[in-house]
Protein backbone atom coordinates (compact mmCIF):
# COMPACT_ATOMS: atom_id res chain seq x y z
CA UNK A 1 0.00 0.00 0.00
CA UNK A 2 1.63 3.30 -0.90
CA UNK A 3 2.22 5.71 1.92
CA UNK A 4 -0.37 8.26 0.81
CA UNK A 5 -3.03 5.70 0.89
CA UNK A 6 -4.40 6.48 4.29
CA UNK A 7 -6.04 9.59 5.85
CA UNK A 8 -8.15 11.43 7.82
CA UNK A 9 -11.15 13.78 7.29
CA UNK A 10 -9.67 17.32 6.53
CA UNK A 11 -11.50 18.30 9.78
CA UNK A 12 -9.72 16.17 12.04
CA UNK A 13 -6.75 17.08 10.51
CA UNK A 14 -7.68 20.80 11.48
CA UNK A 15 -8.58 19.44 15.41
CA UNK A 16 -4.48 18.17 15.59
CA UNK A 17 -3.87 21.91 14.37
CA UNK A 18 -5.60 23.80 16.37
CA UNK A 19 -4.51 21.34 19.74
CA UNK A 20 -1.01 22.48 18.63
CA UNK A 21 -1.49 26.45 18.28
CA UNK A 22 -3.34 25.94 21.69
CA UNK A 23 -0.42 24.36 22.92
CA UNK A 24 2.92 25.64 21.10
CA UNK A 25 1.38 29.04 19.79
CA UNK A 26 1.07 29.97 15.91
CA UNK A 27 4.87 30.53 15.62
CA UNK A 28 5.46 27.19 17.07
CA UNK A 29 3.57 25.38 15.58
CA UNK A 30 4.81 27.19 12.36
CA UNK A 31 7.99 25.98 13.21
CA UNK A 32 7.12 22.32 13.02
CA UNK A 33 5.50 22.42 10.08
CA UNK A 34 8.09 23.92 8.20
CA UNK A 35 11.06 21.62 9.97
CA UNK A 36 8.71 18.54 8.40
CA UNK A 37 8.24 20.59 4.92
CA UNK A 38 4.31 20.68 5.55
CA UNK A 39 4.06 24.27 4.16
CA UNK A 40 0.99 23.56 2.83
CA UNK A 41 -0.77 23.62 6.59
CA UNK A 42 0.45 26.89 7.01
CA UNK A 43 -2.89 28.85 5.90
CA UNK A 44 -5.32 28.29 9.04
CA UNK A 45 -7.82 27.57 9.73
CA UNK A 46 -8.64 24.67 7.43
CA UNK A 47 -12.24 23.92 6.64
CA UNK A 48 -14.31 21.68 8.55
CA UNK A 49 -15.15 19.25 5.63
CA UNK A 50 -15.07 15.38 6.16
CA UNK A 51 -12.54 14.15 3.32
CA UNK A 52 -10.35 12.42 3.89
CA UNK A 53 -6.85 14.30 2.55
CA UNK A 54 -5.06 14.72 6.13
CA UNK A 55 -2.77 11.89 5.31
CA UNK A 56 -1.15 9.35 7.73
CA UNK A 57 2.02 10.42 6.46
CA UNK A 58 1.17 14.02 7.58
CA UNK A 59 0.48 12.99 11.16
CA UNK A 60 3.21 10.93 11.42
CA UNK A 61 6.04 13.60 10.05
CA UNK A 62 4.15 15.91 13.18
CA UNK A 63 4.76 13.53 15.78
CA UNK A 64 8.77 12.61 14.56
CA UNK A 65 8.99 16.53 13.92
CA UNK A 66 7.65 17.35 17.41
CA UNK A 67 10.62 14.66 19.23
CA UNK A 68 12.97 16.04 16.85
CA UNK A 69 12.87 19.99 17.57
CA UNK A 70 12.37 19.43 21.20
CA UNK A 71 13.67 15.82 22.23
CA UNK A 72 11.99 12.93 22.99
CA UNK A 73 11.08 14.08 26.34
CA UNK A 74 10.15 17.16 25.24
CA UNK A 75 8.49 16.40 22.01
CA UNK A 76 6.58 13.81 23.95
CA UNK A 77 5.48 16.39 26.82
CA UNK A 78 4.28 18.55 24.07
CA UNK A 79 2.38 15.55 22.29
CA UNK A 80 0.16 14.32 25.67
CA UNK A 81 -0.59 18.04 26.01
CA UNK A 82 -1.27 18.28 21.90
CA UNK A 83 -3.55 14.93 22.46
CA UNK A 84 -5.37 16.53 25.77
CA UNK A 85 -6.18 20.11 23.92
CA UNK A 86 -7.83 17.84 20.70
CA UNK A 87 -10.00 16.10 22.99
CA UNK A 88 -11.87 19.61 23.57
CA UNK A 89 -11.91 20.31 19.58
CA UNK A 90 -12.81 16.65 18.89
CA UNK A 91 -15.77 16.81 21.65
CA UNK A 92 -17.00 20.18 20.04
CA UNK A 93 -16.77 18.47 16.28
CA UNK A 94 -18.73 14.96 17.28
CA UNK A 95 -19.80 14.75 20.81
CA UNK A 96 -23.36 15.29 19.62
CA UNK A 97 -22.90 12.92 16.68
CA UNK A 98 -21.41 9.99 19.20
CA UNK A 99 -24.32 11.00 21.66
CA UNK A 100 -21.63 11.39 24.78
CA UNK A 101 -22.99 15.38 25.36
CA UNK A 102 -26.82 13.91 26.09
CA UNK A 103 -27.36 14.13 30.05
CA UNK A 104 -28.82 10.62 29.66
CA UNK A 105 -24.89 9.69 28.88
CA UNK A 106 -23.74 11.66 31.61
CA UNK A 107 -26.08 10.25 33.91
CA UNK A 108 -24.93 6.66 33.48
CA UNK A 109 -22.56 4.91 35.94
CA UNK A 110 -18.77 5.39 35.51
CA UNK A 111 -18.23 1.71 34.59
CA UNK A 112 -20.90 2.08 31.41
CA UNK A 113 -19.40 5.58 30.55
CA UNK A 114 -15.94 3.59 29.62
CA UNK A 115 -17.86 0.99 28.15
CA UNK A 116 -20.27 3.18 26.04
CA UNK A 117 -17.49 6.01 25.31
CA UNK A 118 -14.62 3.54 23.96
CA UNK A 119 -16.81 1.88 22.18
CA UNK A 120 -18.40 5.54 20.47
CA UNK A 121 -14.79 6.51 20.13
CA UNK A 122 -13.75 2.92 18.23
CA UNK A 123 -16.60 3.40 16.04
CA UNK A 124 -15.57 6.69 15.23
CA UNK A 125 -11.83 6.06 13.65
CA UNK A 126 -13.27 2.88 12.71
CA UNK A 127 -16.29 4.74 10.57
CA UNK A 128 -14.80 8.14 9.43
CA UNK A 129 -10.96 7.77 9.27
CA UNK A 130 -8.69 4.83 7.69
CA UNK A 131 -7.20 4.12 11.22
CA UNK A 132 -8.41 1.22 12.50
CA UNK A 133 -8.91 0.66 16.39
CA UNK A 134 -9.91 -2.22 18.49
CA UNK A 135 -11.36 -2.52 22.19
CA UNK A 136 -10.42 -5.28 24.29
CA UNK A 137 -11.87 -5.15 27.95
CA UNK A 138 -11.56 -7.09 30.95
CA UNK A 139 -12.59 -6.85 34.12
CA UNK A 140 -9.57 -4.15 35.22
CA UNK A 141 -8.55 -2.30 32.02
CA UNK A 142 -9.22 -1.26 28.28
CA UNK A 143 -6.93 -2.05 25.56
CA UNK A 144 -7.15 0.49 22.77
CA UNK A 145 -5.39 -1.52 20.08
CA UNK A 146 -4.40 1.16 17.10
CA UNK A 147 -3.50 -1.48 14.58
CA UNK A 148 -3.60 1.06 11.31
CA UNK A 149 -1.81 3.81 13.47
CA UNK A 150 -1.10 7.19 12.04
CA UNK A 151 0.92 8.56 14.77
CA UNK A 152 3.63 6.51 14.34
CA UNK A 153 3.22 5.91 10.66
CA UNK A 154 6.58 4.97 8.98
CA UNK A 155 8.76 5.69 12.08
CA UNK A 156 10.77 3.18 13.44
CA UNK A 157 11.48 3.92 17.26
CA UNK A 158 12.94 2.11 20.57
CA UNK A 159 9.76 3.00 22.42
CA UNK A 160 6.25 3.47 21.88
CA UNK A 161 5.47 6.79 20.20
CA UNK A 162 1.89 7.73 20.08
CA UNK A 163 1.63 9.98 23.00
CA UNK A 164 -1.41 12.25 21.35
CA UNK A 165 -3.39 9.10 21.22
CA UNK A 166 -2.37 8.67 24.58
CA UNK A 167 -2.80 12.36 25.72
CA UNK A 168 -6.58 11.96 23.90
CA UNK A 169 -7.60 9.22 25.79
CA UNK A 170 -6.35 10.99 29.30
CA UNK A 171 -8.65 14.14 28.66
CA UNK A 172 -11.33 11.64 27.34
CA UNK A 173 -11.56 10.08 30.58
CA UNK A 174 -11.14 13.25 32.89
CA UNK A 175 -14.27 14.41 30.85
CA UNK A 176 -15.83 11.02 31.03
CA UNK A 177 -15.35 10.89 34.90
CA UNK A 178 -16.42 14.12 35.46
CA UNK A 179 -12.46 15.00 36.82
CA UNK A 180 -10.90 12.11 38.14
CA UNK A 181 -7.44 11.00 36.75
CA UNK A 182 -6.75 7.20 35.41
CA UNK A 183 -3.67 5.52 34.26
CA UNK A 184 -3.33 5.36 30.98
CA UNK A 185 -0.20 3.87 29.04
CA UNK A 186 1.40 2.89 25.89
CA UNK A 187 2.81 -0.67 26.54
CA UNK A 188 3.38 -1.68 22.46
CA UNK A 189 3.79 0.09 19.14
CA UNK A 190 4.61 -0.90 15.77
CA UNK A 191 7.09 1.79 15.30
CA UNK A 192 8.53 -0.88 18.02
CA UNK A 193 7.69 -3.73 15.74
CA UNK A 194 4.67 -4.60 17.33
CA UNK A 195 1.97 -5.72 15.65
CA UNK A 196 -0.33 -2.80 16.95
CA UNK A 197 0.11 0.28 19.18
CA UNK A 198 -1.56 -0.80 22.21
CA UNK A 199 -3.03 1.54 24.97
CA UNK A 200 -3.59 -0.08 28.43
CA UNK A 201 -6.52 1.89 30.67
CA UNK A 202 -6.92 1.33 34.17
CA UNK A 203 -10.98 1.18 34.80
CA UNK A 204 -10.19 2.50 38.37
CA UNK A 205 -9.28 6.17 38.77
CA UNK A 206 -6.22 7.39 40.53
CA UNK A 207 -8.11 9.93 42.07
Amino acid sequence: MAKTDLFYPEKMGRIILMGMEEVMGCNGVNMIIQLASLESLIPRPHPARTKRIFSFETIGLIQGTLEQAYGPRGGRGLALRIGRACFKYGLKEYGSMLGLTEMAFRLLPLSTKLHTGAKSFSDLFNKHTDQRVRIEEREDRIYWHIERCPLCWQRKTSEPACHMAVGLLQEALYWLSGGKVFNVEETACIACGDPACTIVIDKAPIS
